[in-house]
């Protein structure tokens, strides 16, 4: 137990102190958080709910997570944040994708187990913007991989610059994956990163078929930087929880939605 009976018996320190433990985590269980702050878990279950209704961290049962998008965080937290959504839209966004298929995927946690996904898949040429991913796929029997030069970011292997930008415009690629920090609520795709929001353009223009995969989390949040609109989409995949405005927006946008289980 870390944390002294002062935070403890105060809500607002409280709450603050478990955002902050969010942030490292990228996830708590009430069980934890109850030990950590010495106090009950009703108390716990007040502050999270509290947390929630304010839109800064998403409930789930027993515990909640950090909300996407909100800023910027390291990549072993933001695996961490909605890991169950992620997880499945993964395996429905593999469903889609057909053997033979050459395929662009982009550097993200969600896009991540889009590709740990295509370990079963025939013929599949992925190009990747991802030396981890790139990495992990390289083993699959039915899966080629290729990745562009560049400068790699030593947070999470993404590759970055005009280099890979340039590489990724010689393909005409069957279906790009792609992922966002953010989903404004007029339909803007947003991302923390300049350089690699350059890139996911790259791979926008470069693909007969687009299919994003974000958990609902993202929606109506905020980035600074903007790497498309939602009408170059032709597939939404995303989870249960998504809110009607975003339904709507898919709806009116001609975009197809995609529930994961």
């Amino acid at each position: 137990m870390v944390a002294g009976m002062k935070i403890g018996r105060n809500s607002k320190a409280r709450q603050q102190a478990i955002l902050r433990y969010l942030h490292q985590n990228g996830r708590a269980m009430v069980e934890d958080l109850a030990d950590r702050f010495e106090t009950t878990p009703q108390t716990i279950r007040k502050d999270l709910n509290h947390l929630a209704d304010s839109g800064r961290v998403m409930r789930f049962h027993g515990g909640a997570s950090l909300l996407a998008g909100t800023e910027y965080t390291g990549y072993d937290v933001r695996k961490q944040i909605a890991r169950e959504q992620k997880e499945s839209i993964g395996r429905a966004t593999a469903a889609l994708i057909p053997n033979n298929a050459a395929v662009i995927l982009n550097a993200g946690t969600t896009t991540a187990e889009v590709a740990r996904n295509l370990r079963h898949h025939v013929g599949v040429k992925l190009i990747t913007d991802n030396v981890a991913l790139a990495n992990e796929t390289r083993g699959y029997p039915g899966v080629e991989v290729m990745v562009p030069g560049g400068v790699i970011r030593g947070s999470d292997g993404a590759i970055l610059g005009e280099s890979a930008v340039e590489f990724i415009r010689q393909f005409r690629a069957d279906i790009a994956i792609v992922g966002v920090a953010a989903i404004a609520s007029d339909g803007a795709l947003l991302d923390y990163d300049l350089r690699e929001a350059a890139v996911a353009r790259a791979i926008l223009a470069s693909s007969r078929t687009v299919i994003l995969c974000a958990d609902s989390s993202k929606f109506d949040r905020m980035a600074p930087v903007c790497i498309g609109q939602l009408k170059q989409i032709r597939t939404f995949v995303t989870d249960r929880s998504c809110r009607p405005e975003l339904r709507q927006l898919c709806a009116s946008e001609g975009v197809g939605l995609v529930l994961a289980d």
